[in-house]
Parts: C-alpha cells; sequence; structure tokens
C-alpha cells in the first residue's frame, strides 16, 4: 500500500515538473518511468498513473479557472457539446490525461517485468 500511495505521489510530481518543461504528454514519460522504477502489479500500476495525473489536472484546473473566474473555460466548453459547463469540461480534461498516464503506467510495469523477470516460485 505504501508503494502504491508513493507511486500516485511521485507521478504528480513528476507530472508537474514534466509539465513545465514538456509539451501535455509529457505525462506519460512520468507515469512510464515511475511504473518502472517502482515495481507493482499492474492494476494497481495503471491506478497509480491514472490517479496521479487526474488529481493532479483536477487541481491545476480548478486552480487555473478559480484564477480567471471562469471566464475561459466557460468559453471552451461552449466549442463543445457540454452545454458551457465548466465542470464538465475539467472533468473530461482530467479523465483524458488521467487514461494516457494509466496507460503509459502500466507499459512502464510490463517493460519492468519484461527486462527483470519475476522468478516463478516452484511447489
Amino acid at each position: 500500500m505504501a508503494k502504491y500511495i508513493l507511486s500516485i505521489l511521485v507521478t504528480a510530481l513528476m507530472a508537474f515538473v514534466s509539465g513545465l518543461y514538456l509539451p501535455w504528454w509529457g505525462i506519460s514519460v512520468a507515469a512510464f518511468l515511475v511504473s518502472a522504477a517502482i515495481p507493482q502489479k499492474p492494476a494497481f500500476s495503471f491506478l497509480s498513473g491514472f490517479l496521479g495525473v487526474f488529481l493532479l489536472w483536477e487541481v491545476l484546473a480548478w486552480w487555473i479557472d478559480n484564477k480567471n473566474n471562469g471566464i475561459l473555460s466557460q468559453k471552451v466548453a461552449t466549442l463543445f457539446p457540454l452545454g458551457g459547463s465548466s465542470v464538465l469540461l475539467i472533468v473530461i480534461t482530467s479523465l483524458i490525461g488521467a487514461l494516457v498516464a494509466g496507460f503509459a503506467a502500466l507499459a512502464g510495469t510490463y517493460l519492468r517485468r519484461l527486462l527483470f523477470p519475476v522468478p516463478s516460485q516452484a511447489t
């Protein structure tokens, strides 16, 4: 459980830092590297990447939205069939980023298992 929480926190931190220097897809690099470095089961790896970026993007989007009184998000939400809902736009945006990070984390776990196979226990 500690590795799971650590993985979520490190993924969020690395995704934030990668967002300062890389395009939006830098979150996938961060999630991939964290999952390749911290051994976990594939399901937990996917969830840690998913939750790390989902929570990060939710917090950042709400913070940015509050800073400009929701003007930008409402204008963007009118471009999509969201009825001008900035809340729905933020949630959908966070889900897209979270899915990208989750699958990148899953790929990192599978690469780790490919390079460093876990010896099977004979019974």
